[in-house]
């Protein structure tokens, strides 16, 4: 609705077609309040009402065009005229949702009688998602070298996502900028303390706890973190991890698992490297490069100019974290490797953005089907 300047005489504001006005803007606030309480119980689809929210509450509407006239008001009434629309506001909005339900509640689920005997539409094709086809291709692979298969909880505790795994108690990723915990858990600690699990790695010493050495085993699984979501960051993400635990085991068995994954990603051996990298987990750690798929290694913009693509850390047990899974570190070891399953979803289909792949979207998803 548009709205025409009236004079500014104090207690008036701009004059709004289709309501009728009264002489001070306290009335004009009670009589567009009433007309659209009443436009809204008269309402009879969910379109009426949206075009009551959109003439009444929009950034057009009658409400705020009011607002837009208390700064010509006297100092002394702009308090109370303010507080008018403000309650008008909360009302109007009240009533609309309301009234929204009552209408989908009784709405019918068809909109018009079914004839069963019409001839029905044909499917249309169907798809793993991208993430998941992945990680049934690696679950394959690892399946014939005698893995089994993991799945941990997802609604974790500090025991088994920190203390477990040789975190310090003062360390950043305890906190909530990293970690969501959940709701009341102020004051508690370890086991008693919950939230969403971070990362796989805690369900590694789960496991442990489960089934006796030696063993091999993948965890696949969705874990959270309280990022900014950009197009290579978001909130729930998937992560594919490995774990090999035996008395003896070199650390050319890790590159071995690495290899497997990106073969298996891939179609084809892809160059590494490994670089030291210091993980609470791991003793030692490694950081794994990747050469860049997209220049064979001569540099540009999807590595930086650098030729190489951070993947995955890796890295041997750390003694602790053997201890907690009830294993003497004197006698066993092994190697991690924990890689970001979207990340290389997207190195394998060329995709530029993560948040692509959590939207359902059918246009990026049928690319797939």
């Amino acid at each position: 609705m548009a709205f025409r300047l009236a004079s500014q005489i104090p207690g008036t504001i701009p004059e709004i077609e289709n309501v009728p006005m009264s002489t001070t803007l306290p009335d004009q606030v009670s009589d567009i309040r009433e007309d659209a309480l009443a436009r809204i119980q008269s309402a009879t689809t969910v379109a009426d009402l949206d075009t009551v929210r959109r003439e009444v509450l929009g950034k057009s509407g009658t409400l705020p065009g009011l607002r837009r006239g208390v700064g010509a008001l006297p100092a002394d009434e702009r308090r109370t005229v303010g507080a008018a629309i403000h309650e008008a506001q909360q009302a109007i909005t009240a009533a609309i949702e309301a009234r929204e339900q009552e209408l989908l509640d009784t709405e019918p689920a068809l909109p018009r009688p079914l004839d069963v005997t019409l001839p029905g539409l044909p499917a249309g094709p169907g798809g793993l998602h991208p993430t998941i086809q992945l990680m049934y291709d690696l679950n394959d692979a690892f399946a014939a070298l005698n893995f089994d298969l993991y799945a941990g909880p997802e609604v974790s505790s500090e025991l088994y996502e920190f203390d477990n795994l040789n975190f310090p108690p003062g360390h950043p990723a305890r906190e909530s900028m990293d970690t969501f915990w959940l709701a009341g858990m102020e004051g508690r600690e370890a086991g008693d303390r919950l939230a969403l699990r971070p990362h796989l790695t805690g369900a590694s010493v789960r496991y442990m706890r489960e089934h006796e050495p030696p063993f091999r085993f993948v965890y696949p699984g969705r874990v959270y973190r309280n990022e900014t979501a950009d197009a290579r960051h978001e909130r729930a993400f998937y992560q594919y991890e490995v774990l090999l635990v035996d008395e003896k085991v070199p650390l050319t068995a890790g590159k071995f698992l690495v290899d497997t994954i990106l073969d298996t990603t891939f179609g084809h051996p892809v160059t590494t490297r490994m670089r030291t990298g210091f993980f609470p987990f791991v003793e030692p750690g490694f950081e794994i490069d990747m050469q860049c798929q997209v220049c064979g290694g001569r540099g540009c913009r999807t590595c930086r100019q650098v030729g190489w693509l951070e993947i995955m850390p890796g890295g041997a047990p750390h003694p602790n974290v053997l201890r907690a899974g009830g294993l003497d570190p004197d006698r066993w070891t092994g190697f991690y490797v924990n890689v970001g399953l979207d990340r290389l979803v997207m190195m394998r289909y060329g995709i530029d953005d993560v948040r692509l792949m959590h939207t359902a979207d059918l246009r990026f998803l049928s690319q797939f089907a």
